[in-house]
């Protein structure tokens, strides 16, 4: 049974998966009214979870202790959905993956040189890049089949494999600054947004799992 998590949940675990968000991303992220995230935010920020920040526009973060409660908001929320042994199955899997879009995304950022082991892509060799490529698409892939995994007990995961693809796409098609803008919803974004729903979903410390 797919399991829907409450606005006020989303909104809190929405400022931690999305890294110092708005009010409108992260109602954007998860399909909820800017209003509403913003009252819940505002609660949260009561209770000492969160902190608003307005000095480049309104955004959020967590606080340490926000980050212990989200944790054991989301640890209460996958046991009463029955889906510990599914997320831990998941994120075991995405494991190897999740090196292997590591490898990738610096291979499209660097391209040794017998003068420089670090020189810059200059993405003048088609092979390079097309190489790359097949493997960005590859562990595209397999995000989807995980993702999809996962939306069948918890709604939330919905999204990031359509982020992912769509950011892939635009570096398809030139524009090289979707990979790994932090700007945006890049590639690499999209994927260190989704592991990081991974490691609070299972209250795994980042970095543990490396």
């Amino acid at each position: 049974m797919t399991h829907r998590s409450g606005p006020a949940l989303l909104a809190l675990h929405g400022v931690r998966v999305l890294g110092g968000p708005s009010v409108d991303a992260v109602a954007q992220r998860f399909g909820l009214p800017s209003a509403e995230v913003r009252e819940h935010l505002l609660d949260a920020q009561a209770y000492g979870w969160v902190r608003r920040h307005d000095g480049f526009g309104e955004t959020w973060s967590m606080t340490a202790r926000g980050r212990q409660e989200e944790e054991r908001l989301l640890a209460e929320e996958l046991d009463a959905a029955g889906a510990r042994d599914v997320v831990a199955a998941v994120h075991a899997a995405f494991l190897p993956v999740n090196r292997r879009h590591g490898q990738a995304c610096t291979d499209w950022q660097l391209r040794a040189t017998r003068w420089d082991r670090l020189a810059a892509n200059d993405h003048t060799d088609p092979v390079w890049d097309d190489r790359v490529l097949v493997e960005l698409e590859a562990c595209d892939d397999e995000l989807a089949a995980l993702c999809a995994t996962l939306t069948d007990v918890l709604v939330r995961f919905d999204g990031y494999a359509g982020l992912h693809a769509a950011a892939l796409a635009r570096v398809k098609r030139g524009r090289h600054d979707w990979l790994d803008a932090p700007d945006r919803a890049s590639c690499q974004l999209v994927w260190i947004q989704f592991h990081e729903d991974l490691l609070a979903t299972l209250g795994i410390p980042r970095g543990a799992d490396s």
